[in-house]
């Protein structure tokens, strides 16, 4: 902070250090030794600070974790957006048409768009990146529509052409998504124009600019001056990565950092206790995903029906809801929230009945030895391994609860937390009995979670190898998003979901909000359509 020198000097140096402190900063009040800083000058970029629990990452558009979903999309933008009551609207391209066959979709670009370095956004780059994510296809078979491009050919400078082999009905939501259908600068790619393993650097034709960055230490966005739509309020918005929730509540309450948002960054004990100190504005959004745990049911002993539906009536999920996120999140009895397409379907949920959960291990063989308090069969313990994100405070606390729940029932549950990447790893190799799982969320549920179903490596495949009925539930996926009747379509997703539901594969705990916890100089915070596009745009500062 600049300091006035109280000291007599000469004129002229007097003269000269008063232009050099006006060149410098506008922010300096009239009245001498002071600085006002309750004031921001209309030129001087106001600035939030948040906090992360993981590092933003390398921020490649084309590819997955390390890089934050949030971090991503405020610098990259899709051809479409998905925007509240389930609307596809337009971004990049500002209409498109729809062959009567459903194989060919034209976008018409804007005209008006400049990435952050200044280089246009036209057909050819937009080509450049859709054929770079397409030639990485194995990496995005999770979703539908990359088994389905056949080519992207440019008609004009403003007009591209998607042509697929056949229909795919989700094509506009998947576009819409947070990656990896987002574009790069020219100036981006590397040498070889493969984006599968780097880019040269992160720059979008989005609101925001990576414009510092420290690996584990902070990210440092300003506000992209050559954006094409309606420009944030603020200038800059600073990303502390604090792994530990505690830390990010002390460093908010120190106003170390502005703002909280996001799910399971901190715990619901600690949301409440700042929301009812009424010191800090908070909020909530409507619920956007389903938290859930997968019961593996391709190993032992898992693989047994019995015990996944031990396990589905041998705990109290209503308590544990309330304990865990103190009633603000709403219980969970079925994968896909009602409210969701194809998913309004009466599926009977699995009622809390620990009675019933000894019922079915003891038929399943697994009895309880006198004396003893885990069930035994052939000799070998009732022992399964449970897998959480150790950075997320709410999957913790779950998971602590889950193994004191079916301990009671006699099974043995190890609990262990590992890092995002580890985490996911297990997940998508089949190396757990439980672990930890979040749908897709809008726009990308109920077909997603289908496509998933059917494609190795996303987790949700290994997890449904174990059950009989995997070869129908593969090829009813397959026919739903191929099919253009919609009629057939609902009676599809209602089979499909329902043999999911009775398979006992999947336990839903509690449809997922996202929380914000601000110091009330901030205003305009509003939630956006999706769980990945985090409210900057509207965000202002009153005083500082």
């Amino acid at each position: 902070m600049f300091s006035y020198i109280k000291t007599k000097l000469p004129s002229i140096l007097m003269l000269i250090l008063a232009l050099s402190l006006a060149a410098c900063s506008t922010s300096v009040d009239k009245k001498a030794g002071d600085i006002d800083t309750q004031k921001q000058s209309e030129t001087t970029p106001k600035m939030i600070t948040m906090a992360w629990n993981a590092d933003v990452g390398p921020l490649n558009p084309h590819l997955y974790g390390p890089s934050q979903v949030f971090a991503q999309a405020m610098v990259y933008e899709p051809l479409v957006d998905y925007v509240e009551g389930g609307k596809i609207v337009p971004r990049l391209a500002e209409k498109w048409e729809i062959s009567d066959d459903g194989l060919v979709y034209t976008f018409h670009l804007r005209k008006d768009v400049k990435y952050s370095d200044g280089s246009v956004f036209n057909a050819d780059n937009a080509k450049k990146n859709i054929d770079a994510i397409i030639a990485n296809k194995q990496r995005h078979s999770w979703m539908g529509i990359v088994t389905v491009l056949d080519r992207t050919e440019k008609i004009n400078d403003d007009t591209i052409r998607l042509i697929l082999t056949k229909p795919y009905y989700p094509l506009l939501q998947e576009l819409a998504f947070a990656r990896p259908f987002r574009f790069l600068a020219d100036a981006g790619f590397p040498s070889d124009g493969k984006t599968s393993e780097a880019i040269v650097k992160p720059i979008g034709t989005g609101p925001w600019v990576l414009t510092e960055y420290k690996k584990d230490g902070y990210a440092v966005f300003s506000r992209n001056e050559n954006y094409w739509g309606i420009k944030p309020q603020l200038g800059t918005v600073k990303v502390l990565i604090i792994p530990d929730s505690e830390t990010i509540v002390t460093a908010f309450e120190k106003h170390e950092i502005d703002l909280i948002v996001g799910a399971g960054i901190i715990s619901m004990d600690n949301f409440k206790y700042l929301r009812d100190s009424g010191k800090y504005n908070t909020g909530a959004s409507e619920p956007l995903t389903t938290r859930s745990v997968i019961l593996n049911s391709a190993k032992a002993p898992t693989s047994e029906m019995n015990v996944r539906l031990a396990i589905q009536h041998g705990i109290d999920k209503a308590k544990m809801i309330q304990s865990v996120t103190l009633g603000l999140e709403k219980k969970a009895d079925t994968i896909m929230a009602s409210n969701f397409p194809y998913s309004n379907i009466d599926l009977k949920p699995y009622a809390y009945d620990p009675k019933k959960s000894e019922q079915l291990l003891d038929e399943a063989g697994w009895k309880l030895p006198s004396g003893k308090s885990v069930r035994e069969k052939d000799g070998k313990p009732l022992l399964l391994d449970l897998v959480y994100v150790s950075t997320d405070a709410i999957q913790k606390p779950m998971a602590e609860i889950l193994q004191a729940e079916l301990a009671k029932i006699g099974v043995q549950v190890q609990v262990k937390g590992e890092e995002l990447m580890v985490g996911n790893g297990r997940l998508k190799s089949g190396d757990y009995h439980l672990n930890f799982w979040s749908t897709y969320g809008v726009p990308n549920d109920p077909h997603n979670f289908v496509t998933t179903s059917t494609q190795a490596k996303t987790g949700i495949y290994e997890a449904l190898l174990g059950l009989s009925t995997k070869p129908q539930i593969d090829a009813q996926s397959k026919e739903v998003l191929a099919s253009t009747d919609e009629k057939k379509r609902v009676e599809l997703y209602r089979s499909i979901l329902t043999q999911i539901h009775e398979g006992a594969v999947f336990y839903p705990t509690a449809y997922e909000s996202m929380i914000t916890v601000y110091h009330k100089n901030l205003t305009g915070l509003k939630f956006n359509a999706t769980k990945y596009d985090f409210p900057f745009g509207t965000l202002d500062i009153t005083t500082k």
